[in-house]
């Protein structure tokens, strides 16, 4: 072995290179396939998404009934050979008269690929409160159950976008701040004080919940979006560390300009030291909008009318309101729910990674 070879910047074998490509192939399916399924469920009639065995693909199948071709549904298979179907309803038009049946041959029983595109606004009217029949046409407008029409999917999205934002804004400005004071100013106690505030990530949750449920109640905002955002202005120690740690890498020379220019402290820490730390920045605000976008807890402990649900209480919410699960409506809100975080994640990333990777490093 040459002494170039031994170096540990030296090629690796095609072999070795192939393998670590293999593992992450691997990892990246199995981290991926729980989305797959997910958005092949949302794209599925009700009859297959609890299908066994499991499909991935969504089908239709289509069969001649009373000399029509028909698009049915597959209710078993009564001899060998010979499949029993029912006419697939189509809405409203077919709400007036009972859907065809027959026996049909497996060999004329017509099958392909179509995704049930029309599933995403049925889900999201779903989510409203809408029952079934009402979303297909079945049930005539002045005859509807009741149900507000101002409480729907946008309601929940408006106000999950609201608590998200206004958290992310109070993350930002209160953590800097703080983790600034800890970082680049001298003062008698700063560590200690410092030690303390890490030590409070060691306190769970739920051991909070019953004091901030108090306090919150005390203040008149149980059943308002308060109690989700307010307290990110008040700072949260991992942020705290997280900034901290970046703001030690940046040169103490840029605070001693910045004094010898007549700047006071706050003017620094705005104007000098904010738009250097943009990376750290953006890695608070996107983990504090993953956290609020997702986070069902708050909600389910803090808001009682339906016109204040985000979208993580609107889901849960649908699903055990209604007696059977339209599995394939489900699919299709979480769908729809999880795309603004996708899309911000994959616009954010090389902002994110940076972030990650310059905090804490010198140089």
């Amino acid at each position: 072995m040459t002494r170039e070879s031994a170096k540990p910047g030296a090629e690796r074998s095609p072999a070795l290179r192939y393998f670590v490509y293999a593992c992450l192939g691997f990892g990246t399916l199995l981290f991926g396939f729980p989305l797959v399924w997910m958005l092949s469920t949302s794209l599925s009639p009700v009859e297959q998404t609890l299908s066994h065995p499991p499909r991935l693909l969504p089908l239709a199948h289509h069969a001649t009934l009373e000399g029509q071709r028909l698009e049915v549904t597959l209710d078993g298979e009564v001899r060998p050979g010979y499949w029993a179907v029912t006419e697939r309803s189509r809405g409203s038009k077919s709400a007036d008269k009972d859907p065809k049946r027959g026996v049909v041959p497996a060999a004329e029983i017509e099958t392909r690929v179509q995704p049930r595109w029309d599933n995403y606004p049925k889900s999201l009217g779903a989510l409203g409160g809408r029952s079934l029949e009402e979303i297909e046409g079945f049930v005539p407008k002045s005859q509807r159950s009741g149900v507000d029409d101002d409480v729907s999917f946008f309601t929940f999205f408006a106000n999950t976008l609201i608590v998200s934002v206004l958290g992310v804004i109070g993350t930002v400005l209160s953590n800097a701040l703080v983790a600034y004071g800890f970082a680049r100013l001298q003062w008698r106690g700063r560590d200690a004080f410092f030690a303390l505030t890490i030590a409070t990530l060691m306190i769970p949750y739920p051991v909070l919940m019953v004091p901030l449920f108090g306090v919150f109640e005390a203040l008149g905002w149980i059943g308002t979006l308060l109690p989700l955002w307010v307290p990110s202005f008040f700072g949260s120690a991992f942020n705290i560390f997280l900034m901290r740690q970046f703001f030690r890498t940046l040169p103490l020379e840029l605070n001693e300009a910045a004094r010898l220019d007549g700047a006071s402290e706050l003017r620094t820490f705005w104007q000098v030291i904010l738009p250097l730390s943009r990376p750290v920045l953006a890695v608070a605000a996107l983990f504090h909008f993953l956290h609020a976008w997702n986070d069902f807890l708050g909600p389910l402990l803090y808001l009682t009318r339906r016109h204040d649900f985000t979208l993580s209480l609107a889901l849960q919410n649908y699903q055990t309101t209604h007696g059977g699960v339209q599995w394939h409506f489900l699919m299709a809100a979480s769908c729809v729910t999880i795309l603004p975080i996708v899309v911000l994640f994959f616009f954010a990333q090389k902002t994110f990674i940076r972030g990650i990777a310059t905090t804490g490093s010198k140089g």
